[in-house]
């Protein structure tokens, strides 16, 4: 039922696009789902799945570090101006990241697939599709920018806070609107295995935001806002690097030009990443709101600065299991497109044991450094005390962290995005706020009893749902559906600007 929900979202999408010539090549090839003995299948597997886990987790901790750098420069400045970079970079900013994040996640499905089939040109017109829908798509949240000091007073955020945090917010909007672009390049990028870009772009970027934050915030005496700046810059390298590489030259034989197919089927297309979109934001969000939830606790500045280091310290090590995530999502679906179940359901496994492991050794990192991690943000010794307190939570988030990315990777190489927002939503939003919600408030447990409900509640338990789900999958039934969906495509229309 699932898989016909998430087919028909795809079918559409697939018959208005043409296939590329059989003639083409390319350096994928599809692993067998059986043969060997263990050791060997897991080790060419899992050279397969590193060629992109490896570059990506580089990348993705390098994009990651250029925000941390930014929250350590404002730290230094004083604790209300930590308190607004976290409050206006890690909800403003992450709500809106967080939706266009997703929406761009039908790409791994769509491109995935059709790399895995070998339909080449395919991948440039749904990476131009995906642009188109992005952009209107940060057109339309502006407000979220616009207005986060009324609503984030709303929410009970401290007025000085909340007043910094809506200035903040809107000298991050060159930053929002980089998000069209990027999301989609980085998934156009990775589905054909084109992840070295994805390192020097990053690391370029990464160079350039050290500089010129020391250069805003303290050559420039631009304080905070002059930090917000260089992160505005800084992305739009990241940016500018990957579309340079993929425009001139980097992808021959997937980047076919501009095309006006792109602006066909974007209803369907809009569709498909909407429901990406809605799975992965509800997962995105979910820890936001737990420290907007902090803001009405007792001592809120305290509470909203240790949380933020913590959440600082999880989503540094979160881009390791991201890139288990969107590699899951990469190897599963060139599987699928290419007829393979038994490889795909594979892949899977190794992904996941693999990122379980390194959700092991860092959640013991953490256990063992417990009361020396909050150095790295802050100086205050209140701030430290309380990051502390919090350690063994970290830990606990960090190891559930690990496996519950991956098995969404699964899902969206599969395209069961629609399904799974249901089951993020139950979990998440109906089960563990609430659980937060009366350990914190009404059994007075505070910052402990809302992290820990939302962890147990929530992601333990979607983590649980998730893995039966991809235990219990049919695989060949699955390939044959991926199978079916690229064997529809017909002649395209013309292409008015060829």
């Amino acid at each position: 039922m699932e898989s016909a929900k998430s087919n028909e979202l795809i079918q559409p999408l697939l018959v208005q696009d043409s296939a590329l010539s059989t003639n083409s090549r390319e350096k994928y090839i599809p692993a067998e789902g059986s043969g060997g003995d263990l050791s060997s299948r897991v080790w060419t597997e899992s050279k397969k799945l590193w060629h992109i886990v490896g570059p990506s987790i580089f990348s993705r901790v390098v994009s990651y570090s250029m925000n941390v750098i930014t929250q350590a420069f404002a730290g230094h400045l004083g604790e209300v101006e930590l308190a607004s970079v976290s409050i206006a970079n890690t909800v403003i900013v992450g709500f809106n990241f967080g939706f266009l994040l997703g929406m761009a996640s039908a790409l791994e499905t769509l491109c995935g697939q059709a790399f895995g089939a070998k339909r080449y040109h395919l991948l440039s017109t749904y990476m131009q599709r995906s642009w188109i829908v992005l952009s209107i798509c940060c057109f339309m949240l502006l407000p979220f920018y616009l207005y986060a000091t009324p609503v984030l007073k709303l929410l009970g955020q401290p007025d000085e806070v909340a007043e910094l945090s809506g200035q903040l917010a809107l000298w991050f909007v060159p930053m929002h609107f980089s998000f069209a672009l990027q999301c989609p390049l980085q998934r156009f990028l990775q589905s054909q295995l084109k992840t070295g870009v994805l390192v020097w772009a990053s690391l370029a970027a990464l160079v350039i935001h050290v500089i010129i934050s020391w250069v805003f915030v303290y050559q420039f005496d631009m304080g905070v806002i002059g930090a917000a700046v260089a992160l505005d810059i800084s992305w739009w390298v990241l940016v500018l690097g990957m579309l340079g590489y993929t425009v001139w030259g980097g992808c021959p034989q997937t980047w076919t030009g501009f095309s006006m197919q792109a602006f066909c089927g974007l209803w369907e297309f809009t569709r498909l990443s909407a429901a990406a979109g809605v799975m992965l934001c509800l997962e995105n969000w979910y820890y936001r709101i737990l420290i907007l939830m902090t803001g009405n606790l007792k001592n809120a500045t305290i509470a909203v600065d240790a949380l933020s280091v913590c959440m600082g310290i999880n989503g540094w090590e979160m881009m390791i299991p991201l890139a288990f995530f969107a590699a899951t999502g990469v190897r599963v679906a060139n599987e699928l497109g290419a007829g393979n179940g038994k490889a795909a359901k594979f892949a899977a496994k190794v992904a996941v044991i693999q990122s379980t492991v390194i959700g092991i050794i860092f959640c013991g990192l953490i256990l063992l450094l417990h009361n020396q991690i909050a150095y790295i943000f802050s100086s205050s010794s209140q701030v430290i005390a309380a990051v502390n307190k919090f350690s063994y939570l970290l830990a606990l988030t960090i190891l559930l962290n690990s496996v519950q990315p991956v098995l969404s990777g699964v899902a969206v190489g599969s395209g069961w995005q629609a399904w799974v927002a249901y089951v993020n939503l139950t979990c998440y939003y109906v089960v563990g706020i609430p659980a937060g919600i009366v350990l914190g408030w009404f059994l007075d447990l505070g910052v402990e009893g809302i992290w820990g409900g939302m962890i147990v509640g929530g992601t333990a338990v979607q983590t649980g749902i998730l893995a039966i789900i991809t235990i219990h999958r049919d695989w060949e039934k699955e390939a044959e559906n991926a199978s079916r969906n690229i064997q529809k495509l017909s002649c395209p229309i013309p292409d008015l600007l060829s």
